[in-house]
């Protein structure tokens, strides 16, 4: 199936999502409605679910900063978290393939996943703090991945990190030579293709429970943060206005 700006089908019991947005799979409220249907369509029958992204220039640069603007980040911050409330509550495995830039919001998609291979080409990074904004899923999910001074660093600096740096502080699982990152999924549908599917499934909620991790409490909570306090202050819409126009914002500390 393909649906505007992503790409989804089946081989089996895994299913690819594969974000086609050229030429930096920049992911506006479409494309995450898109997602979420794809997500209803491949999730109640996939064992593995993989997300990759199309063209030379890499994952996702990132969300589209137009939404961000007051009259439509309500509306964006329901869309884009509800592919995570999907994800959340499935029983697949998930894995993202990774090249090039993975960025904001596509970072926050590739991360969220079980497994995230890279190639050497890949660049992680949360840049909202540069524009008047946070990561509210990273907010959530930063903290337990790479502990909570690792993910102060990368959100309160917004810097970029590359393959192997991601790799050091636990942000991604392993990194594959540049190129060969259909042959590092393949082995890796191998590895959990040979395993029993029920015992996977249970597994894998067993280590989300075993650290108490309540994600969607946490992110309703955050949510509010971000819509009831922080897009109401004027450097948020400064720095959402500055990216727009394409020049430095002018904070003015409210």
């Amino acid at each position: 199936m393909s649906a505007g700006s992503i790409h989804v089908r089946t081989e089996g019991k895994t299913a690819r999502i594969t974000l086609d947005r050229p030429p930096w799979n920049v992911i506006d409220i479409e494309t995450m409605r898109e997602i979420s249907v794809g997500l209803a369509q491949v999730l109640p029958s996939a064992k593995i679910l993989v997300f990759e992204g199309a063209g030379e220039h890499g994952f996702s640069s990132g969300g589209e900063i137009k939404d961000q603007t007051p009259e439509r980040v309500s509306e964006m911050v329901r869309a884009f978290h509800s592919i995570f409330r999907q994800l959340w509550r499935a029983d697949c495995v998930t894995i993202a393939a990774v090249h090039g830039q993975c960025l904001g919001s596509g970072c926050e998609l590739a991360t969220f996943c079980d497994f995230v291979l890279a190639d050497a080409s890949a660049q992680f990074g949360q840049p909202e703090i540069k524009y008047g904004c946070f990561p509210p899923v990273a907010m959530v999910t930063l903290p337990r991945l790479i502990g909570p001074r690792a993910a102060t660093d990368l959100i309160l600096t917004g810097r970029t990190l590359n393959a192997g740096e991601a790799l050091d502080l636990g942000l991604i699982t392993r990194i594959v030579p540049e190129g060969g990152l259909a042959a590092g999924v393949s082995w890796l549908l191998s590895q959990l293709d040979a395993l029993s599917p029920v015992v996977v499934r249970v597994s894998r909620r067993a280590l989300w429970r075993a650290t108490g991790f309540d994600f969607e409490a946490m992110l309703k909570e955050v949510e509010d943060v971000y819509l009831d306090q922080l897009m109401k202050t004027k450097d948020a819409n400064e720095g959402v206005r500055a990216l727009i126009e394409k020049r430095a914002p002018v904070w003015q500390g409210r």
